[in-house]
């Protein structure tokens, strides 16, 4: 069987938004991730773009994983692994906009 990746929905999805990506679109998914992740789906304040996620141990090294393959997953991008740190990872305005440097 021959593969045809535009009748692939995922295939399809991550066309979508290597295409559209913004920053503030990134940082929608990544905030969807973490509340998922974090707060178990409940929306708080508390999370905002410039929340240290890494610095301040909100997020710990299990849930930047997950992160970090879902971000792979769903941007079509390919994390280094000394690009899987603090410096990357810390806040939501950090990621966004290091995945959008990395689509480019």
């Amino acid at each position: 069987m021959k593969y045809e990746p535009f009748h692939n929905p995922q295939v399809i999805k991550n066309a979508y938004f290597w295409f559209m990506a913004t920053t503030e679109t990134i940082a929608a998914t990544v905030r969807s991730f973490l509340i998922e992740n974090l707060y178990n789906g409940q929306e708080t304040a508390e999370l905002t773009n410039d929340t240290p996620l890494i610095s301040s141990r909100l997020m710990d090294s299990i849930v930047a994983l997950k992160l970090v393959n879902y971000l792979e997953e769903n941007f079509s991008i390919e994390f280094e692994a000394h690009e899987v740190d603090q410096d990357n990872l810390n806040t939501i305005a950090i990621i966004s906009a290091f995945v959008q440097s990395k689509m480019k």
